[in-house]
């Protein structure tokens, strides 16, 4: 059996500083359980701050890059996959991991979430509105999850990768 592997979304560029705090932490939350870290794997937002928490915890890190290129990429980031498909990554960043947990929202996360659901992954929502949340559970409540914390998102990821 694979290694688990978690993917972190969420935003780039528009990361918020709570969603890089919460990020970060939970980065070194994953890496904590002797999980895989996958992110996008730029240097900026989200996938920075989940990376650069795991790194700190001693995990190891994937990026899934949008270009063909090391241009952007994270320094944090022990394996790189240089995709060139732009946002078409995102259903890459969903098929490799076991779970996924949305960081904060933009949307290309939100292409993330509604392909992990699609692909019936177990799908956390941390640090998103109740706006967001409501979308999402009326497109599926199945596999979707919700976290106040950190910690409450790793028991969950327990959980629905104990039952997947």
């Amino acid at each position: 059996m694979r290694t688990t592997v978690i993917g972190v979304m969420g935003p780039g560029n528009g990361a918020r500083e709570i969603d890089r705090h919460v990020a970060k932490e939970l980065g070194s939350a994953i890496a904590s359980q002797g999980w895989i870290l996958l992110t996008g794997g730029r240097n900026t937002g989200v996938m920075e701050a989940a990376s650069q928490g795991a790194k700190q915890a001693g995990g190891l890190t994937i990026g899934i890059l949008p270009t063909a290129t090391d241009e952007g990429m994270s320094e944090a980031v022990d394996i790189a996959i240089f995709t060139d498909l732009g946002s078409a990554r995102n259903n890459i960043n969903v098929l490799s991991s076991h779970a996924i947990v949305a960081c904060g929202m933009g949307a290309g996360t939100a292409s993330e979430v509604a392909l992990a659901l699609k692909a019936k992954k177990p799908v956390i929502l941390l640090n998103c509105d109740r706006t967001t949340q409501a979308f999402f559970e009326n497109l599926s409540s199945d596999n979707l999850w919700i976290a106040e914390t950190v910690e409450e998102a790793i028991a969950i990821l327990q959980n629905a990768l104990i039952k997947g």
